[in-house]
């Protein structure tokens, strides 16, 4: 088990939560704040450029990093895969840094298994039901009824993992300026408590 000097914030709840948009709001507003790049077998939807949020990249190139031993952790979801590489989180943990990385619940329980509970602060974003959040993914984007009940299960899943996270965010329609002042104070602690390089 890694023994680090800094944090690591996991953000999860079901898709179409607005973690994305809570994500983006810590970037623009705490630059000094470690983002991990996910690799994903997925291909970009529209607007996204590789080694932004994701790396796209082949399912042999994702395997290679699996047989390596290169993964902190690693999930399918949707008939792709997913992963965190150890050496974009590990070294900036050991440097006293702060990461914020969105994962699922099997890549949270996998992390719960390699670092102290202390190293981690563990965030869900709580969008409401189900029926709110099929709402809010139809409108994001076209979608198979195939994938939506993917989808559905995940969103079961989540919820599930709702009463192991450390702190619950409301991010109900209407609520997303709250939800961005909540984290922001979360994030703005533990800078107070480590300052960043």
């Amino acid at each position: 088990m890694y023994s680090m000097k800094g944090k690591l914030i996991i953000i999860f709840g079901p898709s179409g939560a607005g973690k994305g948009q809570l994500i983006g709001h810590v970037r623009d507003a705490f630059p000094s704040i470690v983002f991990p790049v996910s690799r994903t077998t997925r291909q970009p939807r529209p607007g996204e450029k590789g080694g932004e949020v994701y790396d796209f990249i082949t399912e042999e190139e994702f395997q290679a990093h699996i047989n390596a031993g290169e993964f902190l952790e690693w999930a399918n979801f949707g008939g792709h895969r997913y992963g965190t590489l150890t050496a974009e989180v590990i070294p900036a943990l050991e440097a006293g840094r702060i990461v914020l990385r969105e994962l699922d619940i099997q890549g949270i329980d996998q992390i719960r298994t390699l670092l102290h509970r202390e190293q981690l602060i563990v965030i869900f974003v709580d969008a409401g039901s189900w029926k709110d959040m099929e709402a809010r993914i139809r409108a994001r984007a076209p979608i198979s009824e195939v994938e939506l009940e993917e989808r559905r299960k995940r969103y079961d899943a989540e919820i599930a993992g709702k009463e192991t996270a450390d702190m619950v965010i409301s991010n109900l329609d209407g609520e997303l300026e709250f939800a961005k002042e909540e984290i922001s104070l979360v994030v703005q602690s533990l800078l107070t408590e480590a300052p960043q390089a």
